[in-house]
């Protein structure tokens, strides 16, 4: 029996929404329906593409009986916002992360949800990835015994990639800790399978010309007694995809000799307004946009990943990989194929389907979410204070 798909808005059509349209492309579970974005370039495209309604704003979308759901994939600071109009509309929801910017926006969105009785599910974070799931149920399995310790870095070129000015604004929910610790911190959160209770951080800030955090350390203690260290830095320099055979965060294979090129680009532009410009023209609608093709599942090579991450549990170390896990026994070395996938990020619709049509609870729900938001602040608030933060 055939699937009913599920009918599908979108609230933003940025760089979120391009790094999902070939999930979206690819998995026919869901429908595109309709969208909203303040730019009528982008809207027209997507009228284009899937013959679907587009509006100026959220309110519009809501409204649109055809919607099942609603994406939102708006800047950060108006995602309790646009939650909220979708659940008064009976819309399910799947935010982007972060959450919110605020652990009260956080609950508003949960309450929201819940007195509107639709789902509310929070990604696309990296803890969706098939090698960190498929590592949490080798933990669970209790072969390796009890997690003791995590270790998460991750080096990147991530704050010389072109940024609107509230980007680079930590008030305004830029910078690393805001866009890229969400990542990091829901990995080690599911894979340590108990709740933090401590953490202490600090985060670097160490270009004038890019004013908020790129490069943060941060030491959590769980209540099981296991621990974890996460480290990220998006300077530039050196990179992390070197010890996952440069396979990009996106799965796909890396070219080394395009070292630099994030910071040389930058170089070229003369202004704040042409940077914001350079960022839009390659999103959605952009003046340098280049649409999917229809038939296009945009398959990856091997599975999105988010830097080099190792499980030491009582009796191995588990090492997920984009294509396999390692399991470095007391005896042997194992490596564990992973079968590649057939659409990226497949594993959001899961949650979202599961979720939407079969009523089943995610894992990534509302609370799940505000736990990782309130580490990501504590990472703020401790290298603020210089001190532990008690979670």
């Amino acid at each position: 029996m055939e699937q009913r798909r599920l009918r599908v808005g979108i609230a933003g059509l940025g760089r979120a929404f391009s790094l999902m349209l070939p999930t979206f492309l690819g998995d026919h579970r869901v429908e595109l329906v309709a969208a909203c974005d303040p730019r009528e370039a982008a809207r027209q495209q997507f009228a284009i593409d899937f013959c679907a309604s587009t509006y100026a704003d959220i309110q519009g979308l809501a409204s649109d009986e055809r919607v099942e759901a609603i994406y939102i994939a708006s800047p950060h600071q108006f995602h309790a916002e646009h939650a909220e109009i979708a659940a008064a509309h009976g819309k399910h929801v799947l935010v982007e992360k972060p959450m919110a910017l605020t652990l009260e926006e956080c609950e508003r969105m949960i309450n929201a949800c819940k007195a509107a009785g639709v789902s509310l599910i929070v990604g696309h974070c990296h803890s969706f990835d098939t090698p960190y799931l498929s590592t949490k149920n080798l933990i669970q399995s209790g072969q390796f015994g009890a997690v003791k310790m995590i270790q998460a870095i991750n080096f990147t070129d991530y704050l010389y990639r072109p940024r609107r000015p509230e980007e680079l604004s930590t008030a305004e929910g830029g910078g690393a800790v805001f866009s890229q610790a969400a990542h990091q911190v829901d990995i080690v959160r599911m894979l340590a399978g108990a709740p933090a209770i401590r953490l202490r951080a600090e985060v670097g800030r160490w270009d004038s010309a890019r004013p908020t955090e790129g490069a943060y350390s941060a030491l959590l203690w769980f209540a099981n007694g296991a621990f974890a260290s996460l480290s990220y830095n998006g300077y530039g320099h050196f990179d992390s995809d070197e010890w996952t055979d440069w396979t990009g965060e996106m799965g796909d294979q890396k070219d080394p000799s395009s070292y630099g090129g994030a910071r040389r680009r930058l170089n070229t532009l003369k202004s704040a307004a042409d940077e914001a410009h350079l960022k839009a023209s390659g999103t959605y609608g952009g003046d340098t946009y280049k649409p999917l093709p229809r038939n296009s599942v945009g398959a990856a090579h091997k599975h999105q990943h988010f830097g080099p991450v190792v499980v030491s549990c009582e009796n191995a170390d588990l090492r997920p990989l984009p294509d396999a896990i390692y399991v470095y026994g007391n005896e042997a070395k194992e490596r564990r194929p992973l079968a590649l996938p057939a659409v990226p990020r497949a594993e959001v619709i899961d949650e979202l389907y599961a979720a939407a049509v079969l009523g089943q609870a995610p894992l990534h729900d509302g609370r799940w979410a505000k736990d990782t938001l309130k580490i990501c602040l504590a990472i703020l608030e401790s290298s603020e204070k210089r001190s532990d933060i008690a979670l």
